[in-house]
């Protein structure tokens, strides 16, 4: 039998807090909403980029690369929430 670990159950009683899908919705430590799976990996993403992106600010190397990468999860996501306050799947 497959077990998932505390930090990512998953359940299927409501909606993708960015998306608005009804599928198998996961939780991320730290944070109270549920997410799909496609929603979950973009917001665990942009947690670490935004941590990368700290360090390195903070270290005064250039974070353009990240900031840039940032900036077009952010689009993706944007759009995904968009096309589904639309209902266009």
């Amino acid at each position: 039998m497959l077990m998932e670990p505390d930090c990512c159950k998953s359940d299927l009683s409501s909606q993708c807090s960015v998306c608005g899908r009804t599928e198998a919705l996961f939780e991320l430590l730290g944070r109270s909403e549920k997410y799909c799976l496609g929603c979950s990996a973009d917001v665990a993403t942009a947690t670490l980029l935004t941590a990368e992106i700290d360090a390195a600010t903070f270290a005064g190397q250039n974070a353009s690369p990240l900031i840039s990468e940032f900036e077009q999860l952010g689009t993706r996501i944007l759009a995904r929430s968009q096309s589904a306050e639309l209902g266009s799947f």
